[in-house]
């Protein structure tokens, strides 16, 4: 059974909405490294509509010499929507889910061996985890304060325990934090 990892930039106070403000930062190699490890320990994405559009219109063509955006590109996706038309699901490997987003999830979870990456997707990721879905949760968090925006944790609309099973600072003051429920 595979896991599900929400994998996301915020700022210190929470926000993670257009995250474009990361790229003032510069994450060095070990922030690549870390984004790498992570892409290439998964067997599948699953991202809501929006961030879905925002990838498949930036990631198709893209090249690297590491291989982030070949993997990126050649991986199975999974995109949940009720809007989303099978014919605007353009990016290669892609499969819209229509059904119900926990129903849908578990079933994609049984189905996998390896991790089940959710980069960004704030209303699919606060659904997840209000559920207790998510198995793992990798925050980069840019020291930065934004003030406003969407935020990965929403006020009054979530509790949980967390343990935190890594924590590293790499440049530019940039904290690449891991949690697990408490006691997984």
């Amino acid at each position: 059974m595979g896991r599900i990892v929400s994998t996301e930039f915020v700022s210190v106070d929470g926000v993670m909405e257009e995250p474009r403000w990361t790229f003032e930062f510069d994450r060095g190699p070990e922030g690549d490294r870390f984004k790498l490890d992570e892409l290439f320990a998964a067997d599948a994405m699953l991202l809501g509509r929006v961030t879905y559009q925002g990838f498949a219109q930036a990631w198709p063509g893209q090249t690297d010499s590491e291989g982030f955006a070949d993997r990126m590109n050649a991986m199975p996706k999974y995109v949940i929507s009720q809007t989303l038309a099978d014919e605007d699901a353009t990016w290669a490997g892609t499969t819209v889910l229509r059904g119900d987003v926990l129903t849908e999830v578990r079933e994609l979870r049984d189905r996998t061996e390896r991790d089940i990456l959710v980069h960004g997707s704030g209303q699919l990721v606060h659904a997840l985890l209000r559920e207790g879905l998510v198995d793992e949760l990798r925050l980069m968090v840019f020291p930065v304060l934004l003030g406003s925006g969407l935020r990965a944790f929403p006020d009054g609309k979530m509790q949980a325990k967390l343990a935190v099973t890594g924590a590293t600072r790499i440049r530019d003051g940039i904290m690449l934090m891991t949690y697990q429920p408490a006691g997984q």
